[in-house]
């Protein structure tokens, strides 16, 4: 996916404005859960709000637990040097970042400012988001190289209270093979870690667990689909991507309006920790109060002596009765999911796959999730992955994509993009979550190519013997009527017009050295599709010559090249003399 080149975002104000529009119901209350959308109505805590723009890949987190505790009602003030509110007079606690986690931030803001720049993505984002998630790497916790002491791990995303995201890393990162759990200071679940991992610290690894490299991850996933963090939409949708949840929302823009009033760094390891996480009540059961009588049987009534006539002889004693045999516990069960129902993974028409190289593919992967009756399953993750030689990615830049099936079973994968590499790539469309029979796709990136070449004058190009033709030869490329830029293209002085081979005598080029050359290989159109041929010299042979150019396509054009002495009649002879080449 290339990025848009947008507006850079030069000034603070801009994403402030964004951030204090969206939180202005929650400042007043300083509660989460409490949103204009309530009406006042508080939300369960984790609750997911139905998002109707949010994206069709699942989130970063797998909606994991995240801290809740909000930002001081007061704000830090910046100090008069500050300008853009990075550093601040030394004051509340909260405002301090642990310096390799704030400068991980900012490095990370650097890099996307320059590789997707549409995205204005500012690094307070990224802390208001490390700050929710882990609280700043557990208050700066990272070795030299930022990574961090020990993995910061969210629970088991077994289906009990969360979300149920069975293994996908084989333990890999999270040490766990049976379930997913968020992994390190920006909690990625492992299997958006696989496609979503960068390296942000130059080492040539990716891991979770390293500040540096999961805050340009995180970033990267913010600014993808070519969201603009500038725009109140586009800031909304890309928080809400991280975690599906409108008390996350809220508080992350709370947290993002605060650092954008000022922070300062503070020792690594020195960090406040936050104490609320929004699965704090999640499993607690109903327990008496302290104060509360306890619950005892009602003591039996004595017995009266009688027959049951009024007499006074003792009743004769019923016969025991046996007792019932205990009923054996039933094991509890696992609610199936969607996930659970796909037995295999099939075509959903997709025609074939083929682009000329820097095109968009025009064909679609559709892939289509079914049971072992061949019945269509909706809302299942599929993850469609490219491997191969060429550069080709998905809308947006990235090689994997996850995106969920709809009402009819099919997801429908992002656009493919060609790089410049030709050649032969695949797609494989796998269930996240499950081994089931997945589904290969074989594409093609082909050469750039023209289907028309055009001189740019009309000029006669003619010249003395042994002099230099005083025009340069120019065409201009076209495919399809449209410009035809960076083509592949050759030109040589051909013997006939009948005759392709190399003429050995007449017009001819000059090599770096100096000598005759009169074939041109490597050529390639500009971004305009154009082609401007170097300079070209005459032999001593006087006549009639010809230049052949040929790009990638099929796109051939023959230019006449005149020799004759001033005066002549350079139209008087079709055929070069038989005088000697030079």
């Amino acid at each position: 996916m290339a990025a848009h080149i947008g507006r850079r975002l030069r000034k603070g104000a801009a994403t402030t404005a964004v951030a204090a529009a969206a939180v202005a119901a929650l400042s007043a209350s300083q509660a989460p859960g409490v949103t204009g959308e309530d009406n006042g109505r508080q939300a369960a805590t984790g609750a997911t709000a139905p998002v109707p723009d949010g994206p069709a890949d699942g989130n970063a987190t797998g909606n994991s637990p995240y801290y809740t505790d909000l930002p001081p009602l007061k704000s830090p003030a910046p100090s008069p040097s500050s300008g853009s509110g990075t550093s601040v007079s030394r004051g509340d606690a909260e405002a301090g970042i642990p310096a390799t986690v704030l400068d991980a931030y900012k490095k990370a803001e650097a890099e996307l400012r320059s590789a997707k720049p549409g995205c204005n993505l500012p690094w307070q984002l990224l802390a208001a988001i490390g700050k929710v998630e882990s609280g700043h790497a557990r208050g700066g916790r990272v070795d030299a190289d930022g990574t961090t002491v020990g993995r910061i791990l969210g629970p088991q995303l077994d289906g009990n209270g969360f979300a149920l995201i069975q293994d996908t890393d084989d333990g890999a990162y999270d040490g766990n093979r049976t379930y997913d759990q968020a992994v390190g200071p920006m909690q990625f679940i492992p299997s958006t870690w696989a496609w979503a991992g960068r390296d942000g610290n130059g080492d040539a690894a990716k891991d979770p667990n390293n500040v540096y490299d999961a805050a340009l991850a995180a970033g990267h996933y913010l600014c993808r689909n070519d969201w603009d963090m500038s725009t109140a939409g586009g800031l909304r949708s890309a928080i809400l991507s991280y975690n599906n949840s409108q008390d996350y929302l809220d508080l992350v823009l709370n947290w993002l309006e605060y650092y954008r009033k000022g922070s300062h760094t503070i020792p690594d390891g020195t960090g406040r920790i936050p104490e609320r996480r929004s699965d704090d009540d999640s499993h607690r059961t109903t327990s008496p109060k302290p104060s509360d009588p306890p619950r005892t049987k009602p003591a039996p009534k004595p017995h009266k002596p009688g027959n049951g006539n009024g007499g006074g002889e003792t009743p004769r004693p019923k016969p025991p009765t046996p007792p019932t045999p205990p009923t054996p516990p039933v094991p509890p069960t696992t609610p199936q999911t969607p996930t659970d129902l796909v037995d295999h993974l099939e075509d959903a028409g997709t025609g074939k796959l083929t682009a000329m190289a820097g095109d968009a593919f025009a064909e679609r992967i559709g892939t289509r999730a079914e049971t072992k009756v061949g019945k269509s399953v909706a809302k299942v993750r599929i993850r469609f992955t490219i491997t191969g030689d060429t550069d080709t990615t998905f809308a947006g830049g990235e090689t994997v994509a996850t995106v969920a099936t709809d009402a009819k079973g099919v997801a429908l994968a992002p656009a493919l993009q060609a790089g410049e590499k030709t050649g032969d790539f695949k797609v494989t469309a796998a269930v996240v979550g499950r081994s089931v029979k997945g589904v290969d796709y074989a594409a093609t990136v082909t050469e750039r190519a023209a289907d028309a070449l055009t001189r740019t004058g009309d000029t006669p190009l003619t010249c003395t013997p042994g002099g230099e033709f005083a025009d340069q030869v120019q065409v201009k490329a076209t495919y399809k009527g449209a410009v035809a830029d960076k083509v592949a293209a050759t030109a040589t002085l051909v013997t006939s017009a009948t005759d392709a081979t190399e003429n050995d005598k007449g017009p001819y080029f000059k090599s770096a050295d100096g000598k005759p050359v009169r074939t041109l290989t490597g050529l390639r159109t500009d971004a305009k599709g154009v082609l401007t041929l170097p300079k070209l010299y005459a032999d001593d042979t006087a006549g009639t010559f010809l230049l052949r150019i040929t790009t990638t396509g099929g796109a051939t054009l023959t230019v006449e090249l005149k020799v004759a002495a001033a005066g002549a009649d350079s139209t008087a002879s079709a055929t070069p003399s038989p005088s000697p080449s030079a």
